[in-house]
């Protein structure tokens, strides 16, 4: 009989912690998603925490697809140079298959 006691007392503070590291205040993070439109054009912008994710442009009126412009961030290596994708950024990219 004490085998089933000492079990649940052991558990109990194991369980307490959990609890506890479960009941943390982590603050989410800010996230804006911010909408330009004229005539002609419709631009989203995606920031998290300030920085800006992603950029969609849907043009209006017009046949051709929407497309992304290709942000520079902390991760991916952005230094000049073949193989890297410094080029890459700030170039418009079409979505050929979305899943």
């Amino acid at each position: 009989m004490k085998r089933p006691l000492l079990s649940l007392l052991l558990a109990a503070p194991l369980s307490l912690a959990a609890t506890a590291a479960l009941a943390l205040d982590v603050p989410e993070p800010q996230v804006k998603q911010i909408v330009l439109e004229d005539d002609h054009t419709r631009v989203e912008e995606l920031r998290v925490r300030g920085q800006t994710q992603k950029v969609t442009v849907q043009p209006k009126n017009s046949k051709a697809p929407a497309y992304e412009i290709i942000m520079g961030d902390g991760s991916r290596d952005l230094s000049a140079g073949p193989g890297s994708t410094r080029g890459a950024a700030g170039q418009r990219v079409w979505r050929l298959l979305d899943f």
